[in-house]
């Protein structure tokens, strides 16, 4: 009995130090494994912090730069100058004004011919030009005063077209100048690309980037220049038709009233009254 009570007593001082030496080295293991990982922590890069998008109107300033920025900015404001000035001057109000015809038609109807003639000088509409170039040839004949509205006509529809052309020089230059872009930013690009090593990310975006909004931007600006251009020669066209042929009818007129006779005037003669003798008493 004594015997197998030491044993036991022994067995248990043995788990007993066996069990304080695995809690030892666990201990042990733990201390030496935590500096490991906080030094692997510490060592391993943080993660590229995300940058907010930008704004989209300041992303493009910024990607088209000041050189494409100013030159875009420049016919921008041309173009929008030339537009409003185009949409001011053909109006067919302005070009034939009601008043002027009116009152052009009650003179000539009058048969106040000199007057007729400085009405339609003293007017600067398309019809008044028109017309006073016509009835300077008048005299000659109907059909040389017709050719004159007719090349009168011709002459001003030709310096209306001038400002319209470059309506249509902005819409093709626009292009062109954002084709200029795109190669500018696609040799940013691939310079980049040409360093070696691993690219930026960053940067190659930055070149595709300004290529595709000076591109942008070249599209953007001929769209409206192509389809002012469109738009206002054909006003130009349907003015210069309509002046044609209200100028042809009042010169005809014109002609008519001073190829008739002058009424005679109207004279209201009175008998003379009879004598009354006086009665001799």
């Amino acid at each position: 009995m004594g015997s197998f009570a030491r044993d036991e007593r022994t067995r248990s001082v043995t788990f007993a130090l066996f069990c304080l030496l695995a809690l030892l080295t666990m201990a042990f293991v733990t201390a030496d494994w935590q500096p490991a990982l906080a030094q692997e922590d510490v060592e391993t890069p943080a993660a590229p912090e995300t940058k907010p998008a930008p704004n989209f109107l300041s992303h493009m300033i910024s990607s088209a730069g000041p050189i494409f920025g100013l030159l875009f900015l420049v016919i921008s404001v041309g173009l929008v100058a030339l537009i409003v000035l185009l949409a001011m001057d053909l109006r067919m109000t302005v070009a034939i004004p009601p008043e002027f015809v009116e009152e052009f038609t009650d003179t000539v109807n009058k048969r106040r011919f000199k007057e007729a003639f400085d009405l339609a000088k003293g007017d600067s509409s398309f019809l008044g030009r028109v017309l006073t170039a016509g009835m300077g040839r008048l005299q000659y004949g109907i059909d040389d005063a017709r050719e004159m509205i007719s090349n009168t006509v011709e002459s001003i529809k030709a310096s209306k077209e001038q400002l319209i052309t470059y309506l249509a020089t902005i819409g093709t230059l626009g292009p062109l100048i954002g084709l200029v872009g795109t190669v500018f930013g696609m040799i940013l690009s691939f310079m980049e690309l040409s360093r070696g090593g691993t690219p930026r990310a960053d940067k190659l975006a930055e070149g595709i980037s300004h290529a595709l909004v000076v591109t942008l931007l070249g599209v953007g600006l001929s769209v409206p220049a192509i389809f002012c251009h469109a738009f206002f020669r054909n006003r130009l066209i349907r003015m210069s038709m309509d002046t044609a042929n209200i100028a042809d009818d009042l010169l005809t007129q014109m002609y008519h009233n001073s190829r008739k006779p002058a009424p005679a005037p109207s004279s209201n003669a009175t008998a003379p009254a009879a004598a009354v003798k006086p009665v001799q008493g």
